[in-house]
């Protein structure tokens, strides 16, 4: 039988069930055996993450050449201007290589979000932006580098959508099993 569960993970959180090092993991979260995150998240980043025991499944989600798109909501440091997000809009050069094209706009902040513990680093005279930003690719740390290139660095990342699941009303460190 299939197991899908669709996870809430935390900001500090690692997107795997061990760690050497004491920190917190999936394990702290999901009591489930054999199922795999299919695909990761920084451990400073939250947001929605699809596990599951189906290898093809997995592998749909994971590789890049089936374009599954992914939605990320990013608070930025600045105001985001129209120049940057046409850089985004048609790919930014990076040190490995130029990003596809990403669909990016302004949003205002998402009315669903939870607090951040620890909360994102404030400054006086600076001001923060929304961004949704989608991409069909997964390099390391994609979105976070990309913002930086356009010269709006990423504070807060939150993954919102892989494919056709949503993060809608799961709460923070929780999941939901869901068919696929």
């Amino acid at each position: 039988m299939t197991t899908t569960i669709l996870f809430n993970k935390p900001f500090n959180v690692l997107s795997q069930f061990t760690d050497q090092e004491g920190r917190k993991t999936l394990a702290d979260f999901i009591e489930i055996k054999d199922i795999y995150a299919a695909g990761r998240l920084d451990r400073d980043s939250e947001g929605l993450m699809v596990l599951t025991s189906d290898g093809r499944l997995n592998k749909r989600i994971t590789d890049p050449s089936n374009k599954m798109w992914k939605t990320y909501w990013a608070q930025v440091e600045g105001e985001l201007d129209s120049k940057a997000l046409d850089n985004l809009r048609t790919g930014v050069m990076l040190k490995d290589g130029k990003t596809a094209p990403a669909k990016a706009k302004i949003i205002s902040q998402p009315e669903s979000l939870w607090e951040r513990n620890p909360p994102i680093r404030k400054r006086q005279n600076i001001p923060t932006s929304w961004l949704e930003l989608q991409i069909a690719e997964g390099k390391n740390r994609q979105v976070r580098r990309m913002t930086a290139a356009v010269g709006f660095p990423t504070l807060r990342l939150i993954r919102y959508q892989i494919g056709p699941w949503k993060l809608s009303g799961l709460e923070q460190g929780k999941w939901i099993e869901t068919s696929i």
